[in-house]
């Protein structure tokens, strides 16, 4: 700057001269296409700071600032620089935690890093579109759902919201097993948007600012242009200390969580079109802009950046559909909420749930996708094909990956209650939009479909994240955490659950206490936050109930029983939640001790049904609940039809034997026992013997439960004990866990060989049930897709 005032220096580097009040200083233009011009002398008419003459440090266009502070108004000009001394002063501000980014994971971590007793500042674009659902208005799914849960476990604020923004549930993988079980609801954009806006402004030490942060303020980052100042301050790490906005703005806080989603120099495709942005508004043809000297900063800090892709398929207009001619999924009802909570109870919109519908691609479509592959956009990232989900592939992956598939499912799914959009869950693309009409009038009850809203693909920059500890802290720079897509995720609930963590750990960071750490054997979003910091990604990391070692004991019912205590002790869950937490776990308790206390011959038990021997001996409701395809229900119809069986001296309790509270935990606690009981000894045999010694001579590509990663970090580093081996990026517990096996002698029988059945003494099989624990998703993307 130069006048002796405090405004801020204008940015470095620029390719532009402004000049003003005869004084001259480089200027960064936001505008890219005139960073592409050659050098040139701009002489602009700009306010000065009527207390000091100076110049501010943000230039934009746009329209006029009149009277801001100590501010000239000007006329005739549309572009202005910002206000120094005194307005700066007025909108500067101090806080423990600034979180950047109202997606989800910015919600999460807002919210959490408040309820954790911080100050907490949420700095975002556009306070409207704070809690927007960009891509399909949906939450949960197979693993999705169990990290719902344990936000929600958390005291977090998606479970709460979709409960009430949701219009169509089910619990997906029902048939199978609990481990794999995964609650699923169809969401009301509006309502959700309005439900989340709603729940931020009620938590307490919490603000929202409208802002667009562009640079972060740092402490001891080395200066090239000061070779002896460079050196030293390349001996300590840098710290961050707050953030400045593109409006002027300083904002002071010790810590800082940044959750900027895609538009971490984002740029939106439409087959050969290309904008810079971080996404389409929803209601229209416009952009937001992305975030690009954020960029630029994280680059100074040395921190790994590239590219990633996802997308968003077209929006059709519902009244143009044949659903005739579909086949319909109605919701499940009663609904299933979320939120613990609500459990026992019903969601806001049970007496309007909605119906989805199903079609199908073809050979048709396909042959649309592979005519018209040189029409799709030219991408930065993945060879030029884009790097994109594994998970949710785009329609292009599909045909592409898998040529022998005849049609890919495609879910019609409505967008709210109160909008004809529908969203055609499984044909995301970038195609221009007149061949995305062809692609969409090609299916089953599409013909006449209409597009309201194109499909584009969005490229952006993340973040390594093993560069982060487990703490999500950026080990280069104090006070620096990422959470959300700046670090390689997808999906709604994988960033709402990484924010959580994010935002409670610099909350307690700030008040110097032991940071909130989940383990791979704890939760779902601890395995999650092990394979990004230790493994990375390379393409958005999806979570999926295979990723899991101890996935039975991972289960969607008991996420609150794992981790409300845990979050209790961070300080971020409410008393609330604990009182509930207290009630479900004597509901349990008396459930428990109701099928105890009742119990009849087995021939009784038999004679309705049950898969026991018909002979004298007796036993209890508890017991019976043990033995194959016996369900809860049917054990409490019995109960209810024989009254002669409840032991002497216990009341009979007035209703079901179970409380609805804790009753789904009750069931597969008791059915499941035996399973539980083993992993947990899994669990605690190998945090037991983590000081073993590993021979030197193991061979570990002849462990054939060790992916060729494993074998060869473990090859290459010959750890001495399982500790050591423990502290490897990419080596998981379950890995460490048949290493331990291997040099004690006791082989766990290889993948695919049967597991041998017991039989109890009256001949019904314990293991019957076993297969239903064992499922995990299969790799390809298509079968995702029908899941």
């Amino acid at each position: 700057c130069s006048f002796s005032c405090r405004c801020t220096p204008a940015p470095v580097g620029a390719r532009m001269l402004a000049r003003a009040n005869g004084a001259t200083w480089p200027m960064q233009p936001h505008c890219r296409k005139l960073r592409k011009s050659p050098p040139m002398r701009l002489t602009l008419l700009v306010a000065a700071c009527s207390s000091c003459s100076g110049l501010g440090s943000g230039w934009r266009t746009g329209v006029q600032h009149h009277a801001l502070g100590g501010v000239r108004p000007l006329t005739g000009y549309s572009r202005v620089v910002e206000p120094c001394c005194a307005v700066q002063e007025s909108r500067s501000r101090t806080v423990d935690v600034i979180v950047v980014g109202g997606g989800h994971a910015g919600c999460e971590a807002a919210a959490a890093a408040a309820r954790a007793g911080a100050q907490t500042l949420l700095v975002t674009q556009s306070i409207d579109t704070i809690g927007e659902m960009s891509c399909n208005p949906s939450i949960g799914g197979i693993g999705k759902g169990h990290l719902v849960r344990e936000v929600d476990a958390l005291d977090g604020l998606m479970g709460r919201v979709i409960d009430e923004a949701g219009i169509h549930f089910r619990m997906l993988n029902r048939r199978k097993g609990p481990a794999v079980q995964g609650p699923r609801a169809q969401a009301d954009r509006d309502i959700y948007r309005t439900a989340m806006q709603a729940a931020l402004r009620q938590v307490d030490r919490l603000e929202l600012y409208e802002g667009s942060v562009e640079d972060l303020l740092l402490e001891g980052l080395p200066a090239s242009s000061n070779v002896a100042a460079s050196h030293a301050a390349a001996t300590r790490t840098p710290r961050v200390v707050g953030v400045r906005t593109a409006e002027g703005a300083v904002l002071h806080a010790p810590r800082v969580v940044i959750t900027t989603g895609t538009f971490m120099r984002g740029v939106v495709h439409i087959g050969k079109s290309t904008r810079p942005a971080g996404r389409y508004m929803r209601d229209s043809d416009s952009v937001e802009p992305p975030c690009t000297a954020l960029a630029a900063t994280l680059l100074r800090l040395k921190l790994p950046l590239s590219r990633l892709k996802t997308g968003t398929p077209p929006r059709l207009d519902g009244r143009t559909i044949d659903n005739g001619a579909l086949e319909p999924q109605p919701s499940e009802e009663p609904p299933l909420p979320f939120s613990y909570v609500n459990e026992g109870g019903t969601v806001a919109n049970a007496h309007r749930l909605i119906t989805c519908y199903k079609t199908y691609t073809n050979e048709r479509t396909h042959d649309i996708v592979r005519a018209n592959m040189h029409t799709l956009p030219d991408y930065e990232s993945g060879g030029g094909k884009g790097a994109g989900p594994r998970y949710c592939p785009s329609l292009f992956s599909k045909v592409e990956r898998f040529p022998q598939r005849e049609g890919h499912m495609v879910w019609l799914e409505p967008e709210g209650l109160s909008t004809h959009w529908v969203y055609p869950n499984g044909i995301s693309s970038a195609f221009p939009l007149e061949v995305q009409q062809q692609l969409v009038n090609s299916m089953i009850g599409l013909e006449n479909a209409e597009i309201v809203k194109p499909a584009y693909d969005v490229e952006y920059d993340y973040v390594d994240p093993r560069c982060l500890r487990h703490t999500l802290e950026v080990r280069e720079c104090t006070g620096l955490y990422l959470a959300g897509q700046i670090i390689g995720t997808t999906g709604y609930e994988e960033a709402a659950s990484l924010g959580t963590i994010a935002g409670a750990n610099a909350a307690l960071a700030c008040a110097e206490r032991p940071p909130l750490i989940i383990g791979r054997h704890e939760g779902y979003v601890g395995v999650l936050i092990d394979d990004l910091v230790t493994r990375g990604t390379q393409e958005p990391y999806r979570m999926f109930t295979s990723r899991a070692e101890w996935r039975l004991l991972l289960r969607a019912d008991n996420a609150d029983r794992r981790l409300t205590p845990k979050g209790a002790a961070a300080g971020c869950v409410s008393d609330e939640r604990r009182q509930r937490l207290r009630d479900k776990e004597s509901a349990i308790a008396l459930g428990r001790h109701a099928l105890a206390s009742f119990t009849l011959p087995n021939s009784e038990w038999a004679a309705r049904g049950f898969g026991v021997k018909p002979n004298g001996e007796m036993r209890s409701a508890e017991q019976i609940l043990n033995v194959p395809r016996a369900t809860l229900h049917e054990i409490e119809d019995t109960i209810a039809s024989n009254p002669h069986g409840w032991r002497r001296g216990v009341e009979p309790p007035v209703g079901p034997a179970v409380p609805v509270l804790g009753r789904e935990a009750v069931e597969v606690e008791i059915k499941y026992s035996n399973y539980l009981e083993r992993q947990e000894k899994e669990v605690a045999r190998l945090q037991d013997h983590m000081s073993v010694v590993i021979p030197f001579k193991v061979e570990y590509g002849a462990l054939p439960c060790l992916s060729k990663e494993e074998v060869e970090k473990l090859t290459l580093a010959r750890p001495a004990t399982l500790r050591e081996a423990s502290l490897i990026p990419g080596i998981t517990p379950k890995a460490l866990f048949y290493i331990y096996k291997e040099i004690s002698g006791q082989r766990q029988p290889q993948t695919g060989e049967p597991i041998a059945s017991r039989t109890d003494s009256n001949g019904a099989e314990a293991g019957a049930e076993a297969g239903a624990l064992e499922i995990t998703e299969p790799a390809d993307s298509h079968h995702f897709m029908e899941l």
